[in-house]
């Protein structure tokens, strides 16, 4: 049962976004289209009862604030085991999410990829939904994750960020055309 809900703000790329923590670990990086409603109704099915309370010192000590802050600057960091994270979600989505945290900075795989890597080749739609479900982008990265036809496809932070930290990584030969409707 988690007993505390911790949270932070902060502007990378001149956006808000919104870092959430247990007292396990980052829980949850919150995109800025994301609405309050949304984070605020997730924290509320993971943790009933358990108010929010604002405290950046927490979180900043997680060692996450750093590392977004350097990916948005454009060094090339990878994924690190040395942030603590209390992923919430079903073991097939945990499994998907740390093959993600596997894939290469300046890499792309296809979700069949990521099937494949977690020994569910056939499971290429339920790998889509657990990429969707990622609660922790960037550090565990469903923007690397494209479809087979190398095209952008959808995104919880929409196409536009996608592309945007693609860039950052310098990652070319991913069309757009994808499945823009896909706002996961």
């Amino acid at each position: 049962m988690r007993k505390r809900i911790m949270w932070a703000t902060m502007e990378l790329d001149g956006r808000p976004w919104v870092l959430i923590a247990t007292e396990l670990g980052i829980c949850r990086i919150v995109m800025p289209n994301e609405t309050l409603e949304g984070w605020n109704s997730w924290v509320t099915r993971i943790a009933p009862g358990v108010e929010l309370e604002e405290n950046e010192d927490t979180l900043k000590r997680t060692g996450m604030m750093d590392w977004l802050q350097s990916y948005f600057a454009g060094d090339q960091i990878a994924y690190t085991d040395e942030i603590p994270l209390d992923l919430i979600g079903t073991t097939f989505q945990q499994q998907v999410w740390r093959e993600l945290g596997r894939v290469p900075y300046g890499e792309t795989r296809t979700y069949g990829d990521i099937a494949t890597a977690v020994g569910r080749p056939s499971a290429v739609r339920a790998v889509g939904a657990a990429n969707g479900a990622n609660p922790i982008p960037l550090l565990l990265p469903c923007h690397r994750i494209i479809g087979a036809n190398r095209k952008l496809t959808g995104f919880r932070g929409g196409l536009e960020l996608k592309r945007r930290l693609l860039d950052i990584e310098r990652i070319e030969g991913v069309t757009d055309g994808g499945h823009a409707r896909f706002n996961f």
